[in-house]
C-alpha cells in the first residue's frame, strides 16, 4: 500500500465561478434587436439564441411584416419580448393601443416622452391595470432622444434650446412623474439619469457596440462594459449579434470585455 504521507501535497485550487453561469446571468441584461425582414428570419435567429438567457426586441420593421402574433411565437421559445413601437399619438389613442397590445403579453412597451405628461400617464395607467387583470407585470418605457441623434441635430433640426443631456433628463423626469417604469436613452446619459432617478428606475440603452464594431447609424454609443458601469439596466444590441456569422458566439463574446 502506498504511503499517503509520501505523496506531495497538491495546492488548494481556489473556487472559480462557472463562466457559463456568469455569461447566462449577464445575457439577461441583453435585449437582442430582431430588426429582420420577416417571420422566418426572426424565428431562425430566435431559435439560434434560445436558451442563452437574453431577451428580444420586436421593432417597427418586423412588426410591420408580421404583426403581434409573432410575440406569442417568441414567447413560446422562452423569450421575454420588448415590443418597441414608440407610440406617439393623442392620449386616448395611445391608451387604447396599449390595452390592445397587452393582449399579447409583451414584457415591455414604449411611448415617446415628447407625447407629454397626459399621454404617458394614461398609457401607464392602462398598462398596469391591464397587466394586473392578466396576472403579470409589464413595464412601460419612455423614449427620450433617439441614439441616432446628436447634439447639433437636436438644436438645429428640432430647435431644442438646452443641451442634449439636459433635454434627456427633463424627459426622463417627466416620464417618472407620469408613472412609467423607465426610459430608453443612450448609455452616455445613464450616469446622470441613474443619479437623478434612483436605482429602481429602468434604463434601457440602445446604441451598444462591442469593441471594434461598426457604428452604423448610431451617434452616441458605448461598449457593453461601459454601459453596465454607467448604470444601464438592459442593453439593446442588434447588428453586432444578428449579422454575425455565428450569432450565439457573438452574444457570448460581448462579455469578454467585461471579463
Amino acid at each position: 500500500m502506498a504511503d499517503k504521507a509520501n505523496k506531495p501535497d497538491e495546492p488548494d485550487k481556489p473556487d472559480e465561478p462557472n463562466k457559463s453561469d456568469k455569461s447566462d446571468k449577464l445575457n439577461e441584461k441583453v435585449i437582442v434587436a430582431l430588426d429582420l425582414p420577416g417571420r422566418k428570419e426572426a424565428l431562425r435567429m430566435a431559435e439560434t439564441l434560445a436558451g442563452s438567457g437574453c431577451r428580444v426586441k420586436v421593432g417597427l420593421e418586423l412588426y410591420a411584416y408580421e404583426g403581434p402574433r409573432l410575440i406569442g411565437e417568441l414567447k413560446d421559445l422562452g423569450f421575454p419580448v420588448f415590443l418597441d413601437l414608440k407610440l406617439h399619438d393623442i392620449p386616448a389613442t395611445v391608451e387604447r393601443t396599449v390595452r390592445a397590445l397587452l393582449n399579447w403579453e409583451p414584457e415591455m412597451l414604449d411611448v415617446h416622452c415628447s407625447g407629454g405628461y397626459e399621454m404617458m400617464a394614461r398609457a401607464a395607467e392602462a398598462l398596469h391595470e391591464a397587466g394586473a387583470q392578466r396576472g403579470y407585470e409589464p413595464k412601460l418605457l419612455g423614449i427620450t432622444v433617439l441614439t441616432s441623434m446628436g447634439e447639433e441635430a437636436l438644436r438645429r433640426e428640432l430647435g431644442v434650446g438646452v443641451t442634449l443631456a439636459e433635454h434627456v433628463l427633463a424627459l426622463a423626469r417627466l416620464a417618472k412623474r407620469a408613472g412609467l417604469d423607465g426610459v430608453v436613452a443612450s448609455a452616455r446619459e445613464a450616469p446622470l439619469l441613474r443619479q437623478a432617478l434612483g436605482p429602481d428606475f429602468l434604463l434601457v440603452t440602445p446604441g451598444i457596440r462591442p469593441p471594434g464594431s461598426a457604428l452604423n447609424d448610431q451617434a452616441r454609443v458605448l461598449t457593453p462594459g461601459e454601459a453596465l458601469a454607467a448604470g444601464s439596466s438592459y442593453l439593446v444590441i442588434g447588428r453586432p449579434i444578428t449579422r454575425a456569422d455565428n450569432p450565439r458566439r457573438a452574444l457570448a463574446r460581448i462579455w469578454e470585455e467585461v471579463d
